[in-house]
């Protein structure tokens, strides 16, 4: 009898910020929209160019809730382009292309179609694509990942705080009597 591979589905939220490392895009604001089949990256000026007999795709990153976002220029190879519906209905064709994004401390390759959300409130979309078999979501709750990635950095730091600490540092105890003499 063949083994059935249990699938494992982590909760998230409405809303997290993730980071997609090989842009140097840390703690970005992500919507979490599973009426979205493909993930989206807000971007502008994005100018199409050739390289080594490749389309490739140059834009900027910009959004207001992120200042160190902004102004960073990116250049990446086109994986597909895409007819889109936007959430207004409309469809347009855009530039889709790969990158990984973090979550819950694991990487996941993942589509982006590449778009304009000035007028959203977050520079990202996480798609039906990236949450399939790995994501449930809980609308009632917000940065998951996030508040679990901080926590997990907070631990480490306060275990290397406590293992650079001098053992011979001597910890007073209230209750205990005073050094070289008496209460």
């Amino acid at each position: 009898m063949a083994k059935v591979k249990k699938v494992v589905k982590r909760m998230i939220g409405r809303r997290d910020r993730v980071d997609l490392p090989e842009l140097g895009l840390f703690d970005i604001d992500a919507k979490v929209d599973t009426g979205a089949y493909t993930s989206a990256l807000h971007v502008h000026k994005v100018k199409p160019f050739r390289k080594n007999g490749e389309d490739w795709v140059r834009f900027k990153l910009k959004h207001h809730s992120h200042p160190g976002y902004a102004g960073q220029t990116i250049s990446l190879p086109v994986h597909a382009h895409k007819y889109i519906r936007s959430s207004s209905g409309e469809e347009e064709l855009r530039f889709i292309i790969r990158a990984t994004v973090v979550l819950f401390g694991k990487k996941f390759p993942t589509e982006f179609s590449l778009a304009d959300r000035s007028k959203m409130d977050c520079p990202m979309l996480l798609g039906r694509k990236l949450l399939y078999r790995r994501f449930f979501v809980d609308v009632s709750t917000v940065n998951v990942s996030y508040n679990e990635k901080k926590t997990k950095e907070k631990n480490a730091l306060n275990k290397l705080n406590n293992e650079n600490r001098d053992p011979l540092e001597v910890q007073n105890d209230p209750l205990d009597p005073p050094i070289g003499g008496s209460r």
